[in-house]
């Protein structure tokens, strides 16, 4: 790796970005930027691998140059709907260019008709984006979006996504922060009193290496290798199926409020 003079602010051009342990495309995948993240990097090999940060919650890999570009406008707009469609033009009878996750943050320059433009010339339904500020108001729901979407490790759109991807994805969705992994997602919220047989809707329920989200006081959703799917089933279920495969609850957290 060629070690850059300073560290650059480069953007995710692609839909979405592998970020790996490694500089090659064998390597585990750790996590996704999604189109439209800032990422600073600070070395570019030969091979074209970016050594970088994403500036949305500091995780740190490697990702092809070929998906970063120096960062342009600032997004305005991000997508709202699971996965978007991107046209060359204003009509939707000529393919498409790309089809842009849940969370793609994109520059609007102007809207024609029922197009939203970007800054850099694709065309996408405007109903289909929400100013980047907008928040959805239950990350529930938004999970439940994702409802047999195949699980994948690292990844953090509808084509595949894991535990805390789905997680992370839909509290951005809403507004709220939250680290990539369980290790560091369990921490950052409060915890609950509360045993799991008394949870409501929102809890996030912790294993090692392993969360669910509560839809209600008996039943959860969760990516989840078991299923390899986003997948819906009773609570105790899923809790007595994990612990005869070794692993406790280790806790209850509640999205939003401080953690410790």
């Amino acid at each position: 790796m060629a070690e850059a003079e300073s560290a650059q602010i480069y953007e995710v051009i692609a839909p979405q970005a592998p970020l790996r342990q490694a500089p090659s495309p064998d390597a585990p995948l750790d996590t996704e930027a999604l189109r439209g993240e800032r990422v600073v990097v600070d070395e570019i090999s030969d091979e074209g691998w970016a050594h970088g940060r994403l500036e949305t919650d500091g995780y740190v890999g490697f990702l092809p140059m070929s998906a970063l570009a120096p960062a342009g406008p600032a997004p305005t707009h991000k997508v709202t709907t699971l996965r978007t469609l991107v046209f060359p033009g204003p009509s939707i009878k000529i393919p498409p260019l790309e089809a842009l996750p849940l969370g793609a943050r994109l520059a609007v320059a102007r809207n024609e008709g029922a197009f939203a433009v970007t800054a850099s010339g694709g065309y996408l339904p405007t109903r289909h984006l929400s100013p980047i500020d907008t928040c959805e108001s239950d990350f529930v729901a938004v999970a439940e979006r994702f409802l047999n979407a195949p699980y994948l490790w690292g990844g953090k759109t509808s084509l595949g996504l894991d535990c805390s991807g789905l997680v992370q994805v839909t509290l951005a969705a809403c507004g709220i922060p939250c680290p990539r992994d369980t290790v560091m997602q369990e921490p950052a919220f409060a915890k609950l009193p509360s045993p799991p047989g008394n949870l409501r809707r929102g809890d996030l329920i912790f294993w090692i290496g392993h969360v669910a989200i509560a839809r209600d006081s008996a039943t959860l959703i969760h990516a989840n290798a078991f299923h390899m799917a986003v997948a819906i089933e009773p609570t105790m279920e899923a809790i007595d199926r994990i612990r005869a495969a070794g692993s406790e609850v280790t806790s209850v957290r509640r999205p939003g409020s401080a953690g410790q």
